[in-house]
């Protein structure tokens, strides 16, 4: 055995990463389990806080159960001054718990949460508006509107920004025009799924990527969708070397952004006393924003939650929708998706076009109908005239023989 994997097998730290499939949900975790060694005193790197854990409470399973029932109880108060919610605090627990598993350490889990108050199982923070959106925007960053019209019109996490390349943003063309385009989100990743993007998305990200390799950026396929800002002289020349050495921005740097928009634009306020939380969030809002406009859309639901990423259930296994039944699904919501004004306009008109032509199709179809049944009726009446006129001949005929019959009884014998 290689001296690097045994190293990984005992150290707490790695073998708590090593439980999370989710990128996000890692990411989310460490700060929360970091939280705590703070609050019981811990020095050191994180990885050094959870080894110094991990023997301690070996050692003393007494001592690390009064340390978890001392931090829960804490934030158990923090929830009832509404400081914090009861979903937080259960996340809290969630990873301590997960951390104790992934390390051996047996607490009597059932005893310690029992006396925690119930998480509502949704949160009660609303969508931003379109409104919103557009005042968000206009903020004063290059970035800003590709992040956002991204994330509005394909559900994306905040987590897939770490993964997302030029590579996997594939324009998708019907009759030569880009109708949408197919976004693969945690490209390699277990949890690997694919959404789509708004025509205005792509063009966008389109302008973007231009920009830069107008800068002198060496755009290729491997090329980070978002990357850091660089600056310029007053002359305006490049400074040398940060144009052409791009850093990924990362998830944490486009929360910035977006939480330094909602500020900077005026639409997120200083909360009144008593408030801990905002009515939107600042990233998680754009996901919901999605959802809710696919539904009024009347998108398939199902086919709303698979773009999402999410799990549909039993469905997983049996519902098969292809690409192309996805795709032309989502098209029902571009125009409810898409952000600009005039984009949304021209949108809103060609669906107008679409309506029409639709309209048109159907009355030219119930005035083919109407026609084929008059012909129908003509040619009725013609063959009963037809049947008619030879009946009367017959009668005519009848009748003359009849005449002829009368005639020949008069005659004498």
């Amino acid at each position: 055995m290689s001296k690097e994997l045994t190293e990984f097998e005992t150290d707490p730290y790695s073998l708590f990463i090593f439980a999370f499939k989710s990128p996000s949900t890692k990411e989310k975790s460490v700060p929360r389990l970091n939280k705590f060694f703070d609050y019981i005193g811990l020095n050191g790197t994180i990885k050094e806080k959870c080894s110094t854990f991990t023997d301690k409470a070996k050692d003393e399973p007494s001592l690390a159960m009064s340390s978890v029932i001392k931090y829960l109880q804490m934030n158990k108060y923090r929830v009832e001054k509404k400081e914090i919610t009861a979903a937080t605090l259960l996340n809290s627990v969630k990873v301590l718990k997960l951390f104790c598993e992934m390390n051996d350490i047996l607490l009597p889990w059932k005893r310690i949460t029992r006396g925690l108050p119930k998480a509502r199982r949704y949160a009660d923070d609303r969508a931003p508006t379109m409104k919103e959106i557009r005042m968000i925007v206009d903020y004063p960053d290059r970035r800003i509107k590709s992040i956002v019209s991204v994330m509005t019109s394909s559900g994306i996490r905040l987590g897939a920004w770490n993964y997302l390349k030029w590579k996997h943003i594939i324009p998708i063309e019907r009759e030569g025009k880009v109708v949408a385009a197919k976004i693969i989100v945690y490209q390699g990743d277990p949890e690997q799924y694919f959404s789509f993007i708004t025509p205005e998305s792509f063009l966008e990200l389109e302008k973007w990527m231009s920009y830069r390799k107008n800068c002198g950026e060496d755009i290729t396929e491997d090329s980070w969708v978002m990357r850091n800002v660089w600056d310029r002289n007053k002359d305006g020349r490049r400074k040398s070397g940060t144009i052409t050495r791009p850093r990924k921005l990362k998830s944490l740097g486009i929360k910035r952004i977006m939480e330094t928009a909602l500020w900077t634009q005026g639409i997120r306020k200083k909360l009144e006393p008593g408030m801990r939380r905002h009515e939107f969030q600042a990233d998680h809002g754009l996901r919901k924003f999605f959802k809710t406009r696919c539904e009024l859309a009347g998108m398939m639901p199902i086919n709303i939650e698979i773009l999402m990423g999410h799990s549909v259930g039993i469905s997983d296994s049996y519902y098969r929708a292809t690409e192309k039944e996805l795709l032309d699904d989502y098209i029902k919501a571009i125009g409810f998706l898409t952000i600009g004004v005039e984009n949304a306009l021209r949108i809103e008109i060609d669906c107008a076009k679409n309506q029409q032509v639709i309209k048109d199709n159907e009355i030219n179809s119930e005035l083919y109908k109407k026609e084929q049944k008059i012909l129908h009726y003509r040619q009725n009446h013609l063959t009963n005239s037809d049947a008619i006129a030879a009946l009367s001949d017959k009668l005519m005929e009848l009748m003359k023989e009849i005449e002829q019959l009368k005639k020949t009884q008069k005659r004498p014998l």
